[in-house]
């Protein structure tokens, strides 16, 4: 089918339709979505390629994108490669993710997968894949492979490439994570821990337990007087989460400006030289969080009261009790903050 290609064309679409003003620009309408594509030959050989879907691209950007490559179809246009598409991606998503997540995935798509940042998308292959996972061992490299994996899907939806090249690559075995740090541990760490921003939020999340992005990205105006009132927007359950602070860590929270932010970014290599400091066995900032929650339950502290503190919806206040038990515990809650900030710093004493 043949016609003009414009938005009143494209919402009525059913197959495919081929521009008539400019010969080798299609479009075709499929169970995704719409998709534009542009036809053209190269050494004697017909190419069909997709350049987007309708939706981020209009029917104009879409020509303007086949009009380049019709020019010059040997050489792909600078759209297609992987850094470009990254920031496609990220831009998409930013508005639907929590920002621990959107951080994260920024490391992985930006830095872990440098090596491919200026290879175009077409051209990048399962063995280019397994080059840049081999460089991470250990968990980081399926977490690098999942983000990966769900933006080259989301690739093919868009209509920017056919395959996905994370597709048979090896992932990794994962066990639970189980590591506790010891007192000797805690005690070890405390005292090695840097001045500085990256000092005072590993301190936090010792005596708090919280998520690594809550604590770091924490802002002043999250914090009413003694406690820390998290917004929905900034917790993993989508709940509002408040928390009592003990002395300790007011104190801590006292060493900063008043109206300022932790701005740290730096993780990979700030743990890495902590770790040459530490010396002992692997561990993770997430450690701390199991590390905290089974120090209060050797403290006698109640398991409802620990899961209230770590904002989970899972075992007491699971299922139908989730639903009915709607209490906060918040006297609770800074008894037993308290009582555990009391016990690190009597076992951090030097």
């Amino acid at each position: 089918m043949q016609g003009k290609i414009n938005l009143t064309s494209i919402r009525s679409l059913r197959g495919w339709l081929w521009d008539t003003a400019l010969v080798g620009f299609g479009a075709r309408k499929q169970l995704q979505g719409t998709f534009f594509y542009v036809r053209y030959r190269v050494d004697g050989r017909q190419h069909v390629r997709s350049i987007g879907r309708f939706g981020p691209l209009t029917p104009d950007q879409a020509r303007l994108r086949a009009r380049a490559i019709l020019l010059n179809p040997a050489a792909p246009p600078e759209g297609d490669s992987f850094s470009v598409m990254v920031e496609r991606y990220l831009a998409q998503r930013r508005q639907r993710l929590r920002i621990s997540t959107l951080v994260e995935m920024e490391r992985h798509l930006r830095k872990h997968s440098a090596a491919l940042a200026r290879l175009k998308l077409e051209a990048i292959t399962r063995r280019d894949i397994a080059g840049v996972l081999a460089q991470h061992p250990g968990i980081v490299r399926n977490r690098i492979r999942g983000s990966l994996l769900a933006m080259f899907n989301w690739a093919i939806r868009e209509g920017l490439i056919e395959r996905n090249p994370v597709a048979g690559t090896g992932k990794l075995e994962e066990r639970a994570r189980e590591r506790v740090l010891s007192e000797a541990e805690i005690r070890q760490l405390w005292h090695a821990l840097p001045s500085g921003d990256y000092g005072r939020i590993v301190k936090l999340l010792v005596l708090t337990g919280q998520r690594r992005e809550e604590i770091a990205r924490l802002r002043w105006d999250e914090i009413d007087g003694d406690r820390i009132v998290l917004p929905a927007a900034r917790t993993k359950n989508k709940r509002e989460h408040t928390l009592l602070l003990s002395k300790q860590a007011l104190a801590i929270l006292g060493e900063r400006a008043e109206g300022s932010v932790f701005n740290f970014k730096n993780w990979d290599r700030a743990k890495a030289r902590l770790d040459r400091a530490l010396g002992f066995a692997p561990w993770c900032l997430h450690d701390l969080r199991r590390t905290m929650a089974t120090g209060c339950a050797e403290l006698g502290i109640a398991p409802h009261i620990i899961e209230a503190i770590l904002n989970h919806q899972s075992g007491h206040k699971a299922s139908v009790a989730g639903v009915y038990n709607r209490a906060r515990y918040i006297e609770p809650m800074r008894d037993a903050l308290m009582r555990w900030a009391d016990h690190v710093e009597q076992i951090t004493r030097s």
